[in-house]
């Protein structure tokens, strides 16, 4: 597994990358592989980290209320996108001071989901 750096229009995102070879890379795929969590591009103001949706999509689960301690990697919610479930997971440790989506809610690219400080 490889992680890279990827810039698209302007917003950073991490990626992981597993390289497959041999017999493995020849195989025909039987059926899609599960989402990597998608990581949400952030924007820090004042301490505060304000979690983005990376793509339009919908909500299915909101895993956190206000005023919920976090740590870095734990799953904030789920935004369904493409058929694809993806884990938006908070950027760092903190506590969380706004929800701003509800499990069904559509977003857009770009829309606030919460805020963490």
């Amino acid at each position: 597994m490889k992680k890279y750096r990827v810039n698209v229009n302007g917003t950073d995102y991490e990626i992981t990358l597993e390289e497959v070879t041999g017999a493995e890379a020849s195989k025909p795929a039987t059926a899609p592989a599960k989402a990597p969590a998608a990581a949400a591009p952030t924007v820090a103001t004042a301490g505060s980290e304000k979690i983005v949706s990376p793509m339009p999509g919908n909500i299915l689960s909101v895993n956190v209320k206000v005023g919920d301690a976090v740590k870095k990697g734990q799953v904030l919610l789920i935004l369904e996108a493409m058929k694809m479930e993806n884990e938006i997971m908070a950027p760092k440790d903190g506590t969380v001071t706004s929800v701003n989506v509800q499990k069904g809610s559509t977003v857009e690219s770009g829309a606030l989901l919460v805020t963490i400080d």
